[in-house]
């Protein structure tokens, strides 16, 4: 209602400024009253004249200036008849004013605006997507945008990791590919499409995916979520001295804290290779002390079995003690290596509830999670 209240006081003020002109009349005495003052000045000059302060010759000048203007004056005077027309038309305009801008502006606002559209106040207006949204209909929103833009290479970066969170595979390819040709190539931009393609492949390293992987090391040979994968392929084909000897080389030039070290060590036991040791005095993420030896003389069930025995031991401690962030790392790699998908994005959630309330900690389990290609 305020708001309306103001439109009309607008309305009002808007015909009174139109109206105001209208109502004045003009002076129709302007001429008459100049026709006394020339006769004035003309007596004037005759009572100088007469008192010796002008001479007659400048006498004579003055009054037939005085006199011109007093005939200009006169006939204008004439001229000036009350004209009934021009009321008339001050009327009309008064009444075209008072009621046909309301009426026209009325007819204007129906036709284009949206007299039925609720309150919409400033904070809302300025606000922008809230965060506290589904996620799915974040995605949604950022998806229209980029129907608009197609060529927005910002956007298919942000959007391709949460439709590859969301199992949206498919879409994260393109999203992916549409990522690499607006915002430039990269190798964690092929690592990530790689992933993706294995993700609709139902995990399975498939040639496009291998092929992604591979063009990811030309473009950083020390990649590596690539490396990992290729590694990956290699087993799956049945190469395991391959796999093996390529978790091998990067364990063996990565850094030593590295966040994706328990997960080659732990793909490294699965195959059968050795794990290179750590240079003394270097603190790792590592398997326990003899189960590396002890996995070399396991058949394979029996290490699968064993390596699920260390993730679930693993699951109950954190149970207890989440404020272990690289214990949370360990465990959503450990899941997502053993093909539980859903185990790992569960994990996640738990470890994010975990240390929502330390900053740096939820800082850190991000930057762990981003190395795995999950949204950080």
């Amino acid at each position: 209602m305020t708001l309306w209240f103001v439109f009309a006081l607008m309305t009002v003020a808007a015909i009174f400024a139109v109206l105001w002109p209208l109502s004045r009349r003009e002076r129709a005495d302007s001429g008459g009253s100049e026709v006394v003052v020339y006769r004035d000045q003309l007596a004037e000059i005759d009572r100088d004249m007469a008192s010796g302060i002008i001479g007659a010759a400048e006498a004579d000048a003055a009054r037939i200036e005085i006199s011109r203007r007093l005939l200009a004056a006169a006939d204008q005077s004439g001229r000036e008849e009350p004209v009934q027309g021009s009321l008339n038309l001050r009327r009309t305009a008064a009444i075209v004013a008072l009621v046909g801008l309301p009426v026209i502006a009325s007819g204007f606002y129906l036709a284009l605006g949206s007299p039925r559209l609720g309150d919409f106040p400033l904070a809302e207006r300025s606000r922008v997507a809230d965060a506290n949204q589904p996620l799915t209909n974040l995605v949604a929103q950022v998806e229209a945008h980029l129907e608009k833009n197609p060529t927005d290479g910002r956007g298919w970066t942000v959007l391709a990791p949460v439709l590859s969170r969301l199992g949206r595979y498919d879409d994260a390819v393109r999203a992916y590919r549409n990522a690499i040709t607006y915002a430039g190539d990269s190798a964690d931009r092929r690592a990530d499409l790689g992933e993706a393609l294995m993700g609709s492949a139902g995990g399975v390293v498939t040639a496009e995916a291998k092929a992604e992987f591979e063009r990811a090391v030309a473009l950083n040979g020390d990649d590596a979520k690539a490396n990992y994968f290729l590694g990956l392929a290699a087993e799956q084909d049945g190469r395991k001295a391959d796999a093996a000897a390529l978790w091998q080389k990067m364990l063996a030039k990565g850094p030593s804290d590295a966040p994706w070290r328990p997960l080659v060590q732990a793909a490294l036991v699965r195959v059968g290779g050795s794990v290179p040791d750590v240079p003394p005095g270097v603190s790792a993420p590592r398997l326990p002390d003899g189960a590396v030896a002890a996995a070399k003389d396991m058949s394979e069930a029996d290490r699968g079995t064993m390596i699920k025995g260390m993730v679930d031991r693993l699951a109950t401690r954190l149970k207890t003690n989440g404020d272990d962030v690289e214990g949370w790392l360990r465990l959503v790699r450990a899941y997502l290596v053993m093909g539980e998908r859903d185990k790992a994005m569960s994990a996640l959630a738990d470890a994010r509830q975990a240390v929502a309330n330390d900053a740096d900690r939820l800082r850190q389990l991000n930057e762990g999670l981003k190395n795995l290609g999950l949204d950080g």
